[in-house]
């Protein structure tokens, strides 16, 4: 057979596979063939949720399991032997791989990342599995002494996960450089994509390694304790133990730990003392960016105190401040994946923004002359704003309109959607939860629990917190909360995400957003809504948002560096020339200051004058500007003018390619549904918005269509096919019209099974011809 004439996966079959198996590689235990090594980033069609490509490698060699070391890219043969060389390097700087073929069966061109050189090879040139793993050791810098260490496989039984391409990577550079001799590292990890997963296979490949023996996992909140303790830690039943009741059981080679349950304020307190400062051999920091980020902090004392430990800091958000620096402590970041990699892989969630304006939140509050509150209070004079509301002053019209808003929102999608509500204090957060309740009557008075204040202070809504977070528990539905969710609480099922707080560090912004990020498809949550009232969301369009961290910060010991950064928390509103500054308003409310001020009910009016749908665009940013623009300019990438999209539309046999394409470059064709009608398909919908031109609905068209005397051709029975198959275009759109599945729904089924339907039209060809003929004069002129 005429090599010219194969498919790519016969050359690999016959050309490629042998010649790497010649040269040595175990075809069972090495080499792998069409790897995919991300899930495909999740799209959004209005109701219709689907993945996109997977990235695959056609090759991937591995020294051992959990050791990839070469990647091959293939093409057929007509392409040139270095075709796929582009693709590989790509796909190994995002698999860390070192070594890239490309082959189209007559040899291959090797680019060899130690030496930076690029060359062409016979078939029977192709490097050994010895030879690639000498060249990899030297780039790695590992020698005989760490060589053991360094390639101990991860942990797998039968039915366990693997970890996933960045997971390996993280594991690898981390037991790499623990066997080098590092002693601080600082992994950092979007929300949602396996820390405590990777420090369990860092854990046991270390200890089996024999590197490692005793080790203290460190954290702040119980449930970052519970819930890698019964999940990903469970192999490690035997030896781990969780430190309560302050007492040091020494009998253990696993310890899980609060900060809290190992420090006080007396000495006496410090339980972690009852261990010898040489004691534990690795100490793992689980949301490094809290507590121990800072200098002088009781739980930095824990770590100064097993120093000779190597200690590995994990976070999704690195506390970078003029006051904080993780990276001073541990050092820069040994590995990063980000929020923007893990949607763009489709290992998280996407998301969209809705910024709701209010208008005291747009214009302001100023009380009147000797206006006093509800408590006869007199309100100090002071345009309030949204840092003033539920910190300083309250309005009920305010908390109500919001709690409307969320309540609409919830409405339209669905009222069991797990909704997290972000509010200033716990005070604000009961608030919330009244005026909740309010709107939402009906289901709470089913079931109390459909919405829940969870707080710090409050043991029932505590008591709550698992159930809200299980994915099989119905209830609690909508918490209300200030600070005890914003971080480390695995909300897998979270659809809705509402701030109505203000939230200066980026650290916890992000925090916050990664409550929504975990995908799970079997409850339905492929992505997550972002109902923003105190514009939250620009943080967004900040580089800082998911951007390499930047140390600012250097403890004394080191050098300071000096910035100009805007003080956190800063409570300034510039007007005009005048500086307007926060009343001086007690957050104790024992020195007979006024805590808060509550206008009365009923002496101001709330409304909401704006709401905007923020979508992310094809590179990850959220976009900006209006939809019209944004579909404009879409399309002038695309078509030159209207007529070169109306003849690019109707010479194409499958409109769903152009749908496809359009959706890939970013036109938002749900949005502009929402926006402008759900009767319209893709093609009117862009007549409308891009180019100005008057559109038809689908009916409309449809009922065009029926009329045509073009049909009465076929028998009467496929004519009401025909007539079946409009009507579905008119209630669903033109992708099922294309859709051969389209003949296994009813009503369609009425007329037999699809081979059937298609005898109808003389076969499977005629009644593909007779598809085109209909959507030909759907679209005529």
């Amino acid at each position: 057979m005429d090599k010219k004439q194969m498919s790519e996966r016969d050359v690999c079959t016959k050309f490629i596979t042998p010649a790497v198996i010649e040269a040595g590689w175990d075809r069972d235990k090495q080499v792998r063939e069409e790897v995919s090594f991300t899930a495909g980033k999740i799209l959004v069609y209005g109701k219709i949720v689907k993945r996109g490509v997977r990235k695959r490698a056609d090759y991937i060699l591995y020294h051992k399991p959990n050791m990839p070391i070469a990647l091959i890219e293939a093409k057929d043969n007509t392409c040139p032997i270095g075709q796929g060389m582009q693709q590989g390097v790509e796909y190994s700087e995002m698999l860390d791989i070192p070594f890239v073929f490309s082959s189209n069966g007559d040899g291959f061109v090797f680019y060899d990342k130690t030496t930076g050189e690029e060359n062409e090879l016979t078939l029977s040139e192709f490097p050994s599995p010895d030879e690639l793993w000498r060249k990899y050791k030297s780039f790695k810098g590992i020698d005989e002494a760490i060589e053991e260490a360094v390639t101990t496989d991860y942990y797998y039984e039968e039915n366990s996960k693997k970890p996933r391409y960045y997971q390996t990577i993280a594991i690898n550079r981390i037991v790499e450089a623990i066997a080098k001799g590092k002693d601080r590292i600082l992994l950092v990890m979007a929300t949602g994509t396996g820390k405590t997963f990777v420090a369990f296979q860092i854990m046991h490949r270390l200890r089996k390694a024999g590197l490692k023996k005793r080790i203290l996992y460190l954290v702040d909140r119980n449930v970052l304790l519970d819930q890698p303790k019964n999940n990903d830690f469970k192999p490690f039943s035997k030896v781990i133990t969780k430190v309560k009741n302050r007492k040091a059981d020494k009998a253990y080679e696993i310890y899980m730990a609060l900060y809290q349950g190992l420090s006080g304020n007396e000495d006496s307190k410090n339980i972690y003392k009852q261990f010898s400062p040489d004691f534990f051999d690795l100490v793992i920091v689980d949301e490094c960016h809290r507590g121990s980020a800072r200098d002088e902090s009781r739980w930095r004392e824990i770590l100064e105190y097993f120093k000779s430990a190597t200690q590995i800091g994990m976070t999704a958000t690195p506390k970078e401040s003029n006051k904080v620096s993780n990276i001073d402590y541990f050092g820069q970041p040994i590995y990063s994946y980000s929020l923007k990699q893990g949607i763009e892989d489709g290992f998280l969630a996407p998301f969209r923004v809705i910024k709701v304006a209010l208008d005291k939140d747009v214009h302001g509050f100023r009380p009147k002359k000797g206006e006093k509150d509800k408590f006869e209070n007199e309100i100090p004079d002071y345009v309030y704003g949204t840092r003033e509301f539920d910190r300083t002053l309250v309005i009920d019209e305010r908390t109500e309109a919001v709690a409307k808003k969320i309540t609409e929102f919830l409405k339209k999608t669905d009222r069991f959607s797990k909704t997290i509500v972000f509010c200033v204090d716990i005070e604000h957060a009961e608030r919330m939860k009244r005026a909740l309740v309010n709107e939402n009557k009906d289901l709470y008075g089913k079931n109390k629990k459909y919405i829940m204040r969870i707080t710090g202070d409050d043991n029932v809504g505590k008591a709550q917190l698992d159930n809200f977070i299980d994915p099989a528990s119905r209830y609690p539905v909508i918490a209300t909360t200030s600070k005890l969710m914003n971080t480390g609480v695995d909300a897998q099922t979270c659809k809705l995400i509402v701030l109505d707080s203000v939230i200066n560090s980026m650290t916890e912004f992000k925090q916050i957003i990664g409550r929504g990020t975990r995908i799970r498809e079997d409850y339905g949550k492929h992505y997550f809504t972002i109902m923003d009232f105190r514009n939250i969301t620009n943080h967004f369009a900040d580089s800082d948002f998911d951007g390499e961290p930047i140390q600012i910060y250097t403890s004394p010991k080191g050098k300071m560096e000096i910035k100009d950064i805007e003080q956190e928390g800063a409570e300034e509103l510039q007007d005009g020339e005048q500086i307007l500054v926060s009343p001086d308003i007690s957050m104790d409310e024992g020195d007979g200051k006024v805590r808060k001020y509550y206008v009365k009910k009923g002496s101001t009016e709330v409304t909401v004058i704006n709401q905007t749908v923020q979508h992310l665009d094809p590179s990850g940013k959220l976009i900006t500007e209006s939809l019209e623009d944004y579909t404009k300019k879409g399309m002038k990438k695309e078509f030159r003018s209207l007529n070169e999209f109306i003849q690019k539309w109707n010479i194409v046999d499958q409109k769903r390619a152009i749908i496809d394409e359009l959706e890939k470059e970013g036109v938002l064709l749900d949005a502009l549904r929402e926006e402008y009608g759900k009767d319209y398909d893709p093609f009117d919908l862009i007549l409308k918005v891009a180019y100005g031109q008057k559109p038809m609905t689908r009916t409309e068209r449809a009922k065009k269509v029926k009329k045509d005397a073009h049909f009465k051709k076929y028998s009467e029975k496929a004519q009401k096919v025909i007539t079946a198959l409009l009507e579905k275009y008119s209630d669903e759109g033109i992708e099922n019209l294309e859709d051969p599945e389209v003949l296994n729904i009813p009503p369609l089924t009425q007329f037999g099974r699809p081979l059937e339907i298609m005898k109808l039209f003389g076969g499977k060809l005629a009644y593909l011809k007779m598809i085109k003929e209909i959507e030909d004069r759907l679209y005529k002129s």
